[in-house]
């Protein structure tokens, strides 16, 4: 696999080699060793361990975010889209980052077969670009809803270019609820350390 870094520490975007020929393709979606010989080690140190995988299915202009879950059960993310397009968005909530507040947006596609690495200590979102998407993704947390956290998508201090109209936006009611990026209770700080044991 291919592994591009992007502008900001601990989001990177993984590229797989894909084989064609008049059959279709095969490529392979996920190594837990590349991961670890590429990403995980060198960005923290050790093997990451994914234990969930989740799956969704949306319609165009449906856009999902931003959520985190807050320690101790953060959260890391492999995302990619099977079906369809998406603009995906991992923004930095890590206080005292050099990049806090700043995101890198990736657009997904079952063309591309891209994905991307999102590390603890960012939010993450996605808008459906296509009639409808396929959406995938790895954690390395199981999900406790006790500890769900989100940034309004909507914050226009984070300069997002979701590529949607804003009369054909569609968001839970629960995603219309979280607080913009300057007002949330942010449980995140550059220098602790989001991957130690527990």
């Amino acid at each position: 696999m291919n592994v591009i870094k992007t502008k900001i520490e601990g989001l990177y975007i993984i590229e797989p080699r894909v084989f064609k020929d008049a059959r279709g393709y095969f490529f392979e979606s996920f190594s837990q060793r590349d991961f670890d010989e590429q990403i995980a080690i060198p960005l923290i140190g050790k093997p990451l361990v994914f234990v969930q995988d989740n799956e969704s299915m949306s319609s165009y202009g449906v856009m999902r975010g931003l959520h985190f879950q807050r320690p101790p059960f953060t959260q890391s993310k492999i995302v990619r889209c099977v079906r369809g397009a998406v603009l995906d968005v991992a923004v930095d909530i890590r206080k005292g980052s050099l990049t806090y507040g700043q995101h890198v947006a990736v657009e997904l596609t079952e063309e591309n077969h891209r994905q991307f690495f999102i590390s603890r200590g960012f939010a993450h979102g996605f808008a459906v670009l296509s009639e409808t998407a396929v959406f995938q993704y790895k954690c390395d947390e199981f999900y406790h809803p006790e500890v769900d956290g989100g940034i309004s998508i909507l914050d226009n201090s984070l300069g997002i270019d979701w590529r949607i109209p804003a009369e054909k936006a569609l968001l839970s009611e629960k995603d219309t609820k979280h607080p913009l990026l300057c007002d949330f209770d942010n449980p995140f700080d550059i220098n602790v350390n989001l991957y130690e044991e527990k």
